[in-house]
């Protein structure tokens, strides 16, 4: 039986890279997809690694449309995601470089898009929420997507459990006695849709496994919805350091946050706080979204200690 041809977009990043694993990890969908793995470039450690294992890795470049026939041709299922552009403008540059692959796809006969998809603080919030673009550009590509006429389903991630390495690590206490605090405008109920971002294979594999079932579905994927004390206290259990949450005022928190992105991101926290990450009835989209889950999902605490967090 022939195979199907998967062609999977940032193949050497956290999200097509999982989609690649979960695919060749499965007896049912190893034999069922091929893979075409795309990236910018085919001589970077993650591309070779990815041809080692027998994967075709192609080179395409998102802003230059005559790379995509290449990269599309023969496809029957596209994994599609796009990277925000903090320096600026990733709606206008996200939404072409979208659109260029969907319009090639259609072109070359694909028949089912998987998009990563994301909420849509605009319309959550009533308009209250004009910054979060990008957020907003993702599920607005959503939206063009199912006008056209192709089959697609959508995966919407949570917030990634990497950010606790990054921008949300835990700081010293000005008290300087040992202990650390996580601050941020959240309230102590606030409730975060927390994902390890390298299992986004574990919500494509079930659409691949059983893609009709799935169309027009939107995955919220989360491992489970934490709030900031349970967060700190499974930092204090990994780290083996004291912990504890500060909810610091609008405007005292906003003017921490990097200039560049400093509006993106304030109104990107009032969002999870005062509507919800994935809106209403958050909780149940959630449940619903790991219903088809493919393995056991890591647990914040697995994933921080399999990290080797550490406060130092």
């Amino acid at each position: 039986m022939s195979k199907d041809l998967l062609v999977v977009f940032g193949a050497t990043g956290n999200q097509g890279g999982s989609v690649i694993r979960y695919v060749l990890d499965d007896p049912e969908l190893s034999k069922r997809y091929s893979i075409r793995a795309i990236t910018r470039n085919t001589s970077s450690t993650g591309a070779q690694a990815l041809a080692s294992k027998g994967i075709e890795v192609v080179a395409a470049d998102l802003d230059d449309p005559s790379s995509l026939p290449a990269a599309l041709k023969s496809a029957s299922f596209i994994f599609l995601t796009t990277n925000t552009q903090y320096q600026g403008h990733t709606r206008e540059i996200e939404t072409r470089q979208a659109k260029a692959i969907c319009d090639e796809a259609l072109t070359q006969g694909a028949k089912y898009i998987i998009w990563s998809s994301m909420s849509h603080p605009f319309q959550i919030s009533g308009g209250e929420l004009t910054r979060v673009e990008h957020f907003d550009v993702k599920a607005e590509v959503e939206g063009y997507i199912r006008g056209l006429p192709i089959k697609s389903a959508f995966f919407a991630p949570g917030s990634f459990m990497q950010n606790y390495f990054t921008n949300q690590t835990p700081r010293p206490s000005p008290k300087d006695d040992g202990t650390y605090v996580l601050a941020n405008l959240f309230r102590k109920d606030t409730v975060i849709p927390l994902v390890d971002i390298t299992e986004a294979g574990a919500w494509i594999a079930p659409i691949l496994a059983e893609p009709d079932a799935y169309e027009g579905r939107c995955l919220a994927a989360a491992q489970e919805l934490y709030t900031p004390e349970e967060v700190v206290r499974t930092m204090s259990k990994v780290a083996g350091k004291t912990v504890t949450f500060q909810r610091l005022d609008d405007e005292v928190f906003r003017g921490f946050l990097p200039e560049g992105f400093r509006d993106e991101l304030f109104e990107m926290y009032l969002l999870v706080r005062d509507y919800g990450y994935f809106g209403e009835g958050m909780e149940e989209q959630v449940e619903e979204g790991k219903k088809g889950v493919r393995g056991k999902l890591n647990t914040l605490e697995e994933f921080l200690g399999k990290n080797d967090f550490k406060l130092e």
